[in-house]
């Protein structure tokens, strides 16, 4: 069976992308909707902030067609405060306001901060058979020293994929290394740059071709028993995301939708 692979971006609503990616006066009822028709699925980053409404994950589902696909942050209160200690109460509000997705929820992303290091392995021990089976979850890394042997495969032994990061903190090769060893039948891939310079997020500023074809390169020999493959790019990686996205898509094959064509399915509506 082939792999099917989801590319969007990092969140949906930026003021810097109205006029370039969403067309002039599109109304912000209509943002996540116009976002749906150009990219199948989202990094929701809200999610890490506070754990939402019902009301709003219901108007999530409700504004998207049935095939899109949403990834949740994991709550900053579970990873950075809590540092994933004694949190079960709100392990079990999350995923059970996550399930309201129903068949849109894609994978949670579970982001520890940078100084979560393995010294804390402890606290991922009793976190991660918490984990429901029945949701897929990526753990991201932001301390080199967790890349080890046993640590990928404890992960392995529960399903937990290994968030694979563009960013300034793991070498780009490690990562790359690891779409060849999955932890889970997914992998969940984040394209963050190397730094936040560029603040301009309505273009492209950086040009980086040569990564995104290696990464490109890569994900096509993928093993067998990866069935998904998700992807969300940040503004940070080359200034906007969207134009980022579609030129991954137009690396792997896929269909690329221009923005232009979002204004022409505005009007006809």
């Amino acid at each position: 069976m082939a792999t099917t692979i989801r590319i969007g971006t990092q969140g949906w609503n930026y003021s810097a992308w109205a006029g370039v990616f969403y067309p002039d006066g599109t109304r912000a009822a209509d943002v996540l909707p116009t976002y749906a028709r150009a990219f199948a699925t989202v990094e929701v980053d809200s999610t890490f902030y506070a754990v939402p409404p019902s009301t709003t994950v219901r108007g999530w589902y409700d504004r998207t067609p049935a095939n899109f696909i949403f990834a949740l942050k994991f709550p900053q209160t579970v990873t950075h405060e809590a540092r994933l200690r004694d949190v079960d109460g709100t392990i079990d509000i999350f995923f059970d306001r996550a399930r309201e997705l129903r068949e849109k929820l894609g994978p949670v992303l579970v982001q520890l901060g940078p100084d979560f290091g393995p010294e804390e392995l402890p606290a991922l021990v009793e976190f991660v058979p918490r984990v429901p089976r029945d949701i897929r979850v990526a753990i991201e890394f932001r301390a080199r020293g967790w890349m080890t042997p046993g640590v990928l495969a404890f992960l392995r032994d529960y399903g937990i994929a290994v968030a694979l990061v563009d960013g300034s903190w793991i070498p780009r090769r490690w990562m790359i290394e690891l779409l060849a060893r999955p932890t889970a039948a997914f992998h969940y891939i984040r394209w963050m740059g190397p730094n936040r310079f560029l603040v301009d997020h309505s273009r492209i500023q950086v040009d980086r071709t040569p990564e995104l074809r290696k990464w490109a390169g890569a994900i096509e020999f993928v093993p067998d028993s990866v069935t998904d493959i998700y992807g969300y790019m940040s503004n940070y990686f080359a200034g906007h995301a969207p134009r980022s996205a579609r030129d991954l898509q137009e690396m792997l094959g896929q269909e690329s939708i221009d923005p232009d064509m979002l204004g022409e399915q505005m009007r006809l509506l």
